[in-house]
């Protein structure tokens, strides 16, 4: 997901990035008075697996209509360019990078009366160990990944959107079906929350090739947990479940297509969505998203 902040007067939405909830921002805005509160977004779901492509450097390209990182838009519902490129050795380690444009920050930061804050740019960099460890289609995956948010006019007492997480994965191939089992965890705070330090985030991912014109259907879930957050009415301000089911086509020659109906349960305060746009709308809200994406 993806991660917003707000100047002490603002508010945000988190990973991968969003908007607090209206009580939430108020608690932030008393606590940090002049600092920001931000929310999340972040970036792709997991590493390309150049080696599996039999060529240990890969680099991918992509078109989205909405940005979404863990169910939250980054892009306040507009349409991303996405690139990144990924070197694996033999051995099992592996290095990347990952850019997108977002608009998260700067739309948080706007909300608050900050409008000389310019970040439209998402920047990953990561590196880890992958390898068949269990057996045979069960690759085992440890690695760190570092969300880095080019940033200017950022407020001095705002807090840093900059975000490391660790992360731990076991993938999976059973006949037709693969996917991954994946537990990430922020060493640092959480897309500009305050105070977030070890936050989470656990998913399961799964993908049925179909065996027909080239369509397989993937199904996702996972839970966004935002530490040291207020609750309301018993629900963490932040906090959320994220959800989605699409459609892959591979045209093959690493051209592929995806439709996905993506969508949160991120809560509601009064009538203030925790992740919210500027123009008042839920940014977790269930959407459509369609993307075509160039692997080389």
């Amino acid at each position: 997901m993806q991660s917003v902040f707000i100047p002490f007067s603002l508010h945000s939405e988190e990973l991968h990035m969003k908007s607090l909830q209206k009580t939430a921002i108020s608690a932030a805005a008393v606590a940090l008075l002049a600092g920001l509160a931000s929310a999340s977004a972040f970036a792709a779901d997991t590493p390309a697996d150049p080696e599996a492509a039999g060529n240990p450097i890969a680099a991918n390209v992509t078109v989205v209509s909405d940005y979404r990182y863990r169910g939250i838009s980054q892009t306040n519902f507009k349409p991303a360019i996405q690139g990144g490129f990924d070197y694996a050795h033999e051995s099992g380690f592996y290095i990347g990078n990952w850019n997108s444009n977002i608009s998260w920050i700067s739309d948080a930061a706007s909300q608050g009366g900050a409008n000389n804050v310019s970040a439209p740019i998402e920047m990953d960099f990561y590196a880890g160990f992958k390898k068949e460890l269990i057996g045979e289609g069960f690759a085992s995956d440890l690695g760190v990944l570092q969300y880095y948010y080019p940033t200017t006019g950022l407020p001095s007492s705002a807090t840093n959107p900059n975000t490391t997480e660790i992360y731990a994965a076991q993938n999976y191939t059973l006949g037709p079906v693969t996917g991954f089992v994946k537990f990430s965890y922020a060493v640092t705070n959480t897309f500009g929350f305050a105070n977030s330090s070890g936050s989470y985030y656990p998913d399961l991912t799964a993908n049925y090739d179909t065996g027909v014109w080239g369509l397989a259907v993937n199904a996702h879930v996972g839970y966004q947990k935002i530490a040291g957050q207020n609750v309301v009415a018993g629900v963490p301000t932040a906090s959320y479940t994220d959800w989605k089911l699409g459609l892959t086509k591979d045209f093959g020659g690493g051209l592929s297509l995806a439709a996905a109906y993506i969508g949160t349960n991120a809560a509601k305060s009064g009538s203030t969505y925790a992740y919210q746009s500027p123009s008042g709308k839920n940014l977790g809200g269930s959407t459509g998203i369609v993307s075509l994406t160039k692997t080389f």
